[in-house]
């Protein structure tokens, strides 16, 4: 048995501040949760189950289930998968960051305040990445210390901010003083580009998701975002890094024979592997090898994207029968890495 820990999970509280009311507009998340009830009742009228649908204004966004919300029922659903420990963090819906600043912050400081209230209830089993108002640099940096003096053991990103990319002078601002503070990234991808064009069969999370992600380590790379900011920086990126590893020789190639694909970056790509981690939710024994390869397997840590439908369902099977890889590895792949890389 190997000690497991997974750094991507997603968490919603079952109730919270009805955003709409307060700040007006309709396009706030909330969750409208399905009711039991005799027959003839009104359903209204029924006792909360397990399912909710998220909302956004009137909008369908996702079924989800009490593994969202319930401390209890995600304990042992570890149990069930050998799970050791997990960190939680937001779904991007509730990021706020189209909205006005104070709106953003307040968001923040309510989920980030209501996950720390999780994992009190989580048999020190599990843990908090926080959020923050990105579009604007002073207060997520205020709301991120705020957040790791209340017990959260990192923050989660969006991978942009409208058109903004990593490589945004506010952005790296914020990674800085994330670096000076010790306080590690996830950069998760929201928000996916082509809406219009991938709106069908799910291809925003099955293509959007992926590109987003590699275009937000690219950004990095190319913006100079990597030698601007101190190597102290801890930063990971969801989903495998999307298309980055396995498009990383074209990059690089681009580098060498053209100057306008060098941006400000100092130095080829691929010089730049030991500055980021990525997580494996890749589903694939080729992909993860690649990574392996690529990455090494000190720059990789497990990541579900539990509990929503197209996470891992059997939580680290794919790097516990990964046939090329060592007892070693895959220990450093399942918890040891991201014990380490997040101080747990």
């Amino acid at each position: 048995m190997m000690k497991v820990v997974d750094i991507h999970s997603h968490f919603f509280p079952k109730h919270w501040q009805d955003l709409a009311a307060k700040f007006g507009g309709n396009d706030w998340p909330w969750l409208r949760h399905e009711q039991n009830s005799e027959k003839g009742q009104n359903p209204n009228q029924g006792k909360e189950t397990d399912k909710a649908m998220l909302m956004k204004g009137d909008k369908e966004f996702r079924p989800i289930y009490s593994a969202c919300w319930d401390a209890s029922v995600r304990l042992e659903e570890m149990d069930r998968d050998g799970v050791d420990k997990q960190i939680i963090s937001a779904t991007p819906i509730l990021f706020a960051y189209d909205k006005p600043v104070d709106q953003a912050e307040y968001c923040a400081q309510l989920f980030n305040d209501a996950a720390i209230d999780i994992c009190a209830q989580g048999d020190n089993r599990l843990f908090a990445l926080a959020q923050v108002p990105l579009q604007d640099i002073d207060a997520s940096c205020r709301e991120v210390s705020r957040a790791k003096a209340s017990g959260h053991v990192g923050v989660q990103i969006g991978n942009h901010v409208g058109d903004k990319n990593m490589d945004d002078a506010g952005v790296l601002t914020f990674l800085q003083h994330c670096a000076n503070e010790d306080i590690p990234v996830f950069v998760h991808p929201w928000d996916m580009m082509a809406a219009n064009r991938t709106k069908d069969y799910m291809m925003g999370w099955t293509v959007g998701m992926p590109a987003e992600t590699q275009l937000s380590i690219v950004s990095m790379i190319l913006g100079g975002g990597f030698d601007q900011v101190s190597s102290n920086l801890k930063i990971c990126f969801a989903h495998g890094g999307g298309s980055f590893a396995f498009l990383l020789g074209r990059l690089d190639n681009a580098w060498h024979h053209r100057s306008i694909a060098r941006g400000k970056s100092e130095f080829p790509p691929s010089h730049y592997l030991n500055r980021f981690f990525l997580d494996t939710a890749v589903f694939d024994h080729d992909s993860l090898d690649l990574l392996v390869k690529k990455m090494g397997p000190e720059r990789l840590m497990f990541g579900s994207d539990y509990p929503f439908p197209l996470g891992e369902k059997q939580m680290g099977q794919l790097i516990t029968t990964a046939p090329s890889l060592s007892d070693s590895n895959k220990q450093q792949l399942l918890a040891s890495n991201a014990e380490q890389f997040f101080n747990i």
